[in-house]
């Protein structure tokens, strides 16, 4: 079927004229786009994780156990960003995928500032759940536009740079929330014209917000890219009607492959979104450190260590790839496991502080090279389900990452050491235990993925 797909496609193309494939955009205008979706994913990630440094408050406001915070940061955010992100990424693989961004910026922000007016546990839940549903429409449209505004030979490095918004975002995150702790601590409550007295921690949701508005016109300057590799794409936006039925042939046919690049990618996920969500609180029960302490310096290690990492990450796989190296992307990824997790694992051991943070910021630079595997997937994706791959990958990926990643290093801690001070025992298990897994998982697919890049 697929064959006879693209039969038909070449015949189409052909008939039009036998035309030469349009010339890619200028590099300058690409590299603008690449800057704008930067700045809209650095601050989706702000907003997706700043409740991580604000465990504390929330706790004592709400009167919420560690598990119940976990699926705050966790589930109640990734439920409706895994499961919505596929229908928004059918819209983005037919329509204006600019556009479907600069809709779902407006809706996070709006939902992030409602997480600061949540009156309980459930309204606080709904709210997250509402900031899922505004963030799962930008990296599946963002994939795809930028597999339309660069060459694959370039690809790497342009996805490294927008993925340097999942560092640079959370570590802003965690640095605006170490000065929000201690605002809560110096004045618990904050007189706001027109409402009245309000907790810190409420007013820091509402202000993390409020900067979605000028992002989202600045989106607006961004141009619809040419849908590159589709038949008639610029004279028929929906042409990719009969896509659905290719896209199931197509992920059965990439089992290996696909299965790999899910599965590594995932227990990668688990653990670092664990490590996002938990290591501030680790560093104040472990060694007595303040919350806002801690949350400052590890922002400053994600904001600084993450961009080296990612764009090393992407430069190398570029290069791998020129060179003829099929399973360039998922090498890299396995690279980014063996350098960046023993550190990570040793980390939560450390007998004091100072060397706890030394192997955080070794760890972190590494593990941040795995960033390459959206790449991986856009290489044997065709353009016709290209958002509705990613937006699959980002289910199975967020669904384990970060529904389960939270929540599983809680449950070790509240359910099987008891003990709020072993929170660190359960960081080491889960990275000791998933990340040489996801080594296994991407060492076993590697033949696979190669063949499947060669055969697309």
């Amino acid at each position: 079927m697929a064959s006879e797909r693209a039969s038909g496609d070449a015949a189409g193309q052909a008939s039009a004229g036998e035309r030469e494939p349009p010339p890619w955009p200028r590099p300058a205008y690409s590299w603008y786009v690449v800057a704008i979706l930067l700045l809209a994913y650095t601050l989706s990630f702000v907003d997706r994780m700043i409740l991580s440094l604000l465990v504390a408050p929330i706790r004592a406001a709400l009167d919420i156990s560690d598990t119940q915070v976990s699926l705050l940061i966790g589930l109640a955010f990734a439920l409706f960003y895994t499961l919505l992100g596929l229908p928004l990424a059918w819209i983005a693989d037919r329509y204006n995928r600019r556009n479907l961004i600069v809709a779902g910026i407006a809706v996070w922000s709006v939902m992030t500032a409602g997480c600061g007016f949540a009156g309980s546990y459930a309204s606080l839940f709904a709210a997250r759940m509402g900031v899922g549903v505004g963030e799962a429409t930008l990296s599946p449209a963002a994939y795809s536009m930028l597999s339309d505004y660069f060459p694959r030979d370039r690809l790497a490095r342009a996805m490294a740079v927008y993925s340097i918004g999942v560092p640079l975002g959370s570590g802003v995150a965690m640095i605006l929330g170490s000065f929000v702790v201690q605002a809560v601590l110096a004045a618990p409550t904050v007189d706001v014209p027109f409402y009245g007295p309000m907790d810190a921690w409420r007013l820091i949701f509402v202000w993390v917000a409020a900067p979605g508005i000028l992002v989202a016109l600045l989106m607006l300057t961004v141009r619809e890219p040419l849908r590159r590799g589709r038949a008639a794409a610029a004279m028929m936006p929906d042409a990719s009607a009969a896509g659905a039925p290719g896209l199931v042939a197509h992920i059965g046919g990439q089992r290996a492959a696909l299965g790999a690049l899910f599965g590594g990618m995932s227990l990668i996920g688990l653990v670092m979104y664990g490590a996002i969500a938990w290591i501030p609180t680790f560093f104040a029960r472990s060694y007595g450190m303040e919350v806002a302490q801690a949350g400052l310096w590890f922002g400053v290690i994600m904001a600084v260590g993450g961009a080296p990492g990612l764009i090393a990450g992407g430069a190398l796989a570029d290069r791998l790839f020129a060179k003829g190296v099929g399973d360039a992307h998922l090498r890299v990824m396995r690279l980014s496991i063996l350098l960046g997790g023993p550190p990570l694992a040793a980390m939560a051991l450390m007998p004091d502080p100072a060397l706890a943070f030394a192997m955080l910021a070794l760890a972190f630079p590494c593990l941040t090279m795995h960033g390459v595997g959206g790449v991986a997937l856009q290489l044997i994706t065709p353009n016709e389900y290209r958002a509705r791959m990613t937006a699959l990958y980002f289910f199975v990926v967020n669904l384990v990452g970060l529904g389960f990643g939270p929540m599983l290093m809680a449950l070790l801690t509240d359910n099987i050491f008891r003990d709020e001070s072993a929170l660190r025992y359960s960081i080491a298990i889960v990275t000791a235990v998933a990340l040489p897994l996801a080594a296994i998982i991407l060492t076993w697919g590697f033949k696979g993925y190669a063949r499947e890049l060669a055969r697309s």
